[in-house]
Formats: structure tokens, C-alpha cells, sequence
């Protein structure tokens, strides 16, 4: 499974990926995403641009049956959430709950951190004023 990386606000799964997952084929989601388009805004699924799928095959190479026939579609977090309403089957259902999961702890991680940064980050700005207080003689050894 690849995670095909930030997408604005989240990450994103890339719709070969997900069809695996659903035990569905590629197309067959990607028609039901279509049937259901009004479900599916710019922000839940968008399709790869070709410096991102030339990113992508750089990171995984093509598939064993010769690549990619057009630009895949990449879903969201919410689109991901949106696809179990499109699948009808317990597998998409229980899928859908594990993906959920997923993006909650790689939430989680991001959090924590960006938190332990900003904490570095701070700790930083600190010995460097401390240190040009020194130097300025405006602190004793």
C-alpha cells in the first residue's frame, strides 16, 4: 500500500491501492466514484498531476502489468470516508474503518511531532539569546 503523500490538509491513497484493499478492481471503483461524482468534491479525491505520478513511479515503479493507462485518482481522508457509502460490502465497511484508523494515528504522529519541534525550536531561540547576552557581558559566567 503507498501512501501518495501530503494532499493540502491530510494524506492521500491512490485509487489502484484502494481497489486492492476493497478486493474490487481499480475500474470498477473508479465507476462507482463516477455514478457518485457529487460525493467526491476536488477536496475528498483529485487526479495525480503528472509531476506527482512521475514522483510516484520514481518512489515505487510501475506495476507488473506495464503501468498506468491514465493518472490515477488519489482520495483523501473524507474520500476514503465517502467510498463506504459507494461500496456496498462489509469488506468496504471494515476497510473503511481500518483506513480511519490509520489516518488517525498518522494524525497523531504528526501532532506530537510538530509539538516536539516547536519545543526544540524554542529551547534553540533560548541558549541563542542567552548566548548573545553573554557576549554582550550582560550575563556572568
Amino acid at each position: 500500500m503507498r501512501w501518495s503523500g501530503w494532499a493540502g490538509e491530510g494524506w492521500s491513497m491512490l485509487d489502484e491501492d484502494l481497489a486492492e484493499l476493497y478486493g474490487v478492481t481499480t475500474g470498477n471503483l473508479n465507476k462507482a466514484v463516477n455514478r457518485n461524482a457529487a460525493r467526491f468534491p476536488d477536496d475528498f479525491m483529485f487526479q495525480v498531476t503528472k509531476e506527482e505520478f512521475d514522483n510516484l513511479i520514481f518512489q515505487f515503479g510501475t506495476s507488473s502489468w506495464g503501468g498506468w493507462r491514465k493518472l490515477p485518482n488519489a482520495f483523501t481522508e473524507q474520500g476514503v470516508a465517502m467510498l463506504s457509502g459507494v461500496l456496498h460490502s462489509e469488506r468496504a465497511i471494515t476497510v473503511n474503518i481500518q483506513i480511519m484508523c490509520v489516518f488517525t494515528k498518522i494524525r497523531e504522529i504528526l501532532t506530537d511531532n510538530l509539538s516536539v519541534r516547536l519545543e526544540i525550536e524554542e529551547i534553540i531561540k533560548q541558549l541563542v539569546n542567552h548566548e548573545y547576552m553573554r557576549s554582550q557581558g550582560n550575563l556572568r559566567r
